[in-house]
């Protein structure tokens, strides 16, 4: 698989990462099936957060794999806190108290990125600062990132951090593209050119924050899939026709749309089937050419101006 590095940091993974939401959900001969299967195709960041199975999820990974130093130092870690039961968090207190509660679960003494889940817009930034300064002259945690933020909102945290953000999580799928409908709709008055952003995609591109896309197969915010989904006939008849010609799944052409983006955006899958793994890793030897990319775009319903 190819590699790509996470923003200005010495992390280097695949580019493809796995998300854990839903490992909590197998049991352990199968939950080390999938993690063992992700690593021997190229896939070594793992995606978690302290919310995800109410921090089972965490716990059900690294019994799986028995996590000691020599598993530990082939794979890198990420998590995430902020999401509490009706409110979000920032609080230095929480993100401490996360960040202990997650290194417990994981069984390891670091965590290579830590991210600030959604948005607390009763964030004090000055608070946050202290706990990534805390936490990362203790060892705790190498590097720093956020999810679902906006320019405006990291640029606030950045006044503060003595560290880059190296990652932003963002809702990115081919059905799914705000970010990138309104730079082709530029001082237009359709719908397409509302900039809802603040024009994140640029942002993270001139800052060197990877873009880390979520729900990559999925419509809606976690509605379900549209692959297969009667519901979107074109872009799947696309998927297919593209698949049946690159001799892959439609799945891995869905991927290969997010990798073929020069921001070299990370797709975090959340799939605890390792076949389905396995074709989506193809994706990473998939070249889409101009023409297929925007081909696909426009299956999607979206209209170019």
């Amino acid at each position: 698989m190819n590699k790509i590095k996470l923003g200005r940091s010495d992390l280097e993974v695949g580019e493809i990462s796995l998300g854990c939401m839903r490992i909590n959900g197998l049991n352990q001969k199968d939950a080390a099936h999938v993690i063992e299967n992700a690593m021997e195709l190229g896939v070594d960041l793992f995606d978690h957060a302290d919310i995800y199975g109410k921090g089972k999820s965490e716990e059900v990974f690294a019994d799986a794999i028995n996590m000691n130093d020599d598993v530990r130092e082939k794979m890198k870690l990420q998590t995430k806190c902020g999401i509490r039961d009706g409110y979000f968090d920032f609080s230095k207190e929480h993100i401490l108290e996360s960040v202990e509660g997650s290194l417990r679960r994981l069984k390891t003494d670091y965590i290579d990125s830590y991210l600030l889940h959604r948005p607390d817009v009763l964030m004090e930034p000055e608070e946050v600062a202290e706990a990534f300064t805390t936490l990362k002259e203790s060892g705790k945690v190498r590097y720093f990132g956020v999810s679902n933020q906006n320019p405006m909102q990291m640029e606030l945290l950045k006044k503060y951090l003595k560290d880059d953000l190296i990652v932003n999580q963002l809702q990115l799928s081919v059905v799914h593209t705000p970010m990138i409908d309104s730079g082709f709709n530029v001082n237009m008055m359709n719908d397409p050119a509302v900039v809802r952003d603040s024009n994140v995609l640029e942002y993270c591109r001139l800052n060197d924050i990877t873009i880390q896309a979520w729900s990559p197969f999925q419509h809606g915010m976690i509605e379900g899939p549209f692959i297969g989904n009667d519901a979107f006939p074109d872009v799947n008849a696309k998927l297919q026709e593209l698949a049946e010609k690159k001799d892959v799944t439609d799945t891995a052409i869905a991927t290969a749309w997010i990798l073929r983006h020069p921001a070299n955006i990370q797709p975090v899958v959340g799939t605890m089937n390792p076949q389905r793994l396995k074709d989506i890793a193809e994706a990473s030897h998939i070249e889409l050419t101009r023409q297929e990319w925007y081909e696909l775009y426009r299956a999607a319903g979206n209209e170019l101006p």
